[in-house]
């Protein structure tokens, strides 16, 4: 098992609208094709942070549900052509990373 721990830079004046796209579509859509969210965070002090958090029970899973997600009408269609105006995609860092012995999340 791992996680993806993303790091997302949220353009000028966009955080309000890239978060409630991401709780009302983009997380839904995720859940329903299987992936697990352990949760997003905006920065408390920055308002071009966000992060969030998935788990994956292999690679072998991942590359499956990226697949469901990635490649479907929804979000070729809807979601993704509305990305570039909220995020800065190239200062996007994404970690994976997995969970120590005693970690509380697994």
């Amino acid at each position: 098992m791992f996680f993806e721990l993303r790091q997302y830079h949220i353009r000028p004046g966009k955080q309000a609208e890239w978060v409630k796209c991401m709780e009302e579509e983009i997380i839904p859509l995720q859940t329903k094709a299987g992936m697990v969210i352990i949760g997003s965070w905006v920065g408390e002090e920055d308002d071009s942070v966000y992060v969030w958090m998935r788990r994956f029970e292999s690679e072998a899973e991942r590359e499956r549900l990226y697949a469901a997600v990635y490649q479907s009408d929804e979000w070729v269609n809807n979601i993704a052509p509305r990305i570039p105006d909220m995020l800065d995609r190239e200062k996007t860092k994404v970690t994976r990373i997995v969970a120590t012995p005693r970690s509380v999340i697994r």
